[in-house]
């Protein structure tokens, strides 16, 4: 091998010897790191939507879709509704990771009394779901006060969905009692052929409008909306309704469809999670809602949703950053698996980075002393011999076949450029000591 290749490859090593274990110690801490804050987020997440058909069933194929591009699997539990998609969120098993739920489910869902704070984050608030109370116009020729359904038979949702509870809100604010009406808790599908074959006189739907059956209904003959000329007293009541308007033609334009503008209120579903799901998963899901709930709609106007306002539970840290500056830089300009990567990251790497700062003062020293060591030892020999000549215990000849080979074994040293000065004074001292021995001879 080449000498200068080898005194290359020499250097290398002594650099990489020093440096080595502060490098280590660096990657160790970066590792320890990344597992502590678990940037990377699972590739499978559930969500509860609710009936089949409705609109949260539909909206949950879009989420899944949208997160489909980030290689995330989002399975789709259908259930009952608002009030079971909460009961499952704080359920200790975790059933589910996120839901759609109802504004107004909290309060008849029973919240365990061990737990201060409820075990669930808001991502927003997504849409309206309008109260829709769909009757038949042969019963109710003139129907302008819930106090009218006394003695119908009306559907009033599920049992497990948010509809019923906040119905019997409205009944009793009405001053309504519960066995005055003959009520009936058969799924969306079936209340609606129900109603449609005369069966009962009325149905509940608290729906986005979005919904298929809210949608057929507002343009079947026969079956009319009830409308809440009140609208601005049930929200003034409850802090979870707002009074919305259904613009005038908005459900069919051609067919003037509703003949006029409607006075309804709504209750806003927002998109809740349990409080232990992965940050990076609460972004993608606040992207997806704002490429999904921004547009315009029948009720809400362009940009309305999603949004930081009307959340019964605490807003998620990342998603109110989001509503605040909107997404990370990072993610602006680089994929989101990188971007989320850095922006988890970066912190611990900061952190890292300011403790290996001092260490690293240690390095240029140990550098040195192991570069300087392969020249000092052997002034040890070099020391030694002069003491043997002192004392006489061999002769000058025999002590100049010693220095003769540790001239050798010098000669065969190699170290860096920037410290051949010291392997020079090194020779030349040993020159000095066998000037000694042969002026003892």
């Amino acid at each position: 091998m080449p000498r200068v290749v080898r005194e290359t490859l020499i250097s290398i090593r002594d650099l990489a010897l020093a440096w080595g274990p502060f490098f280590l110690i660096g990657v160790a801490l970066l590792v320890a790191a990344y597992f502590l804050l678990d940037p990377t987020p699972p590739h499978r997440v559930v969500l509860a939507t609710g009936p089949e058909y409705s609109a949260y069933a539909e909206f949950g194929k879009r989420y899944a879709a949208e997160l489909k591009r980030y290689r995330i699997s989002v399975e789709l539990r259908n259930t009952a509704g608002s009030r079971e998609n909460l009961v499952l969120l704080r359920d200790g098993k975790q059933a589910v990771d996120l839901a759609f739920v109802q504004g107004g489910s909290s309060e008849t869902v029973r919240i365990n009394e061990n737990d201060a704070v409820e075990p669930v984050v808001s991502l927003g608030s997504l849409f309206y779901e309008p109260v829709w109370i769909f009757y038949r116009v042969d019963r109710f020729p003139e129907f302008t006060s819930l106090s009218q359904l006394r003695g119908k038979r009306v559907n009033i949702g599920e049992r497990g969905s948010g509809t019923p509870g906040l119905f019997m809100r409205l009944l009793r604010a009405n001053q309504i009692e519960r066995d005055e009406l003959q009520r009936t808790l058969l799924g969306e599908t079936e209340a609606v052929v129900t109603l449609l074959d005369g069966k009962i006189d009325a149905i509940v739907l608290v729906s986005a409008p979005e919904a298929p059956m809210v949608q057929m209904l507002l343009q079947t003959p026969g079956i009319r909306l009830y409308e809440f000329a009140n609208a601005e007293a049930y929200a003034r009541r409850y802090r979870y309704i707002s009074p919305v308007i259904l613009p005038h033609g908005v459900a069919n334009i051609s067919l003037d469809v509703p003949p006029r503008d409607l006075q309804l209120i709504a209750p806003t579903t927002s998109l809740v999670a349990h409080e232990d799901i992965h940050p990076a998963i609460i972004e993608l899901f606040v992207q997806a809602a704002m490429r999904i709930h921004n547009a315009p709609g029948w009720i809400a106007r362009a940009g309305e949703f999603p949004s930081a306002a009307r959340n019964e539970f605490p807003l998620a840290k990342d998603a109110e950053r989001f509503y605040r500056t909107g997404p990370p830089l990072l993610q602006r300009y680089l994929p989101f698996w990188l971007a989320n990567l850095i922006d988890r990251m970066w912190v611990a790497l900061f952190s890292i980075v300011a403790v290996l700062i001092p260490l690293s003062r240690l390095v240029p020293p140990l550098y040195r002393f192991r570069v300087r060591s392969r020249i000092f030892r052997w002034y040890r020999n070099l020391r030694l011999i002069e003491y043997e000549l002192e004392e006489r215990e061999r002769t000058p000849a025999e002590l100049l076949v010693s220095l003769d080979k540790l001239e050798a074994r010098v000669a065969s040293i190699t170290v860096p450029l920037a410290y051949a000065d010291e392997l020079y004074a090194l020779r030349q001292h040993i020159d000095l000591v066998r000037e000694r021995l042969r002026a003892s001879q």
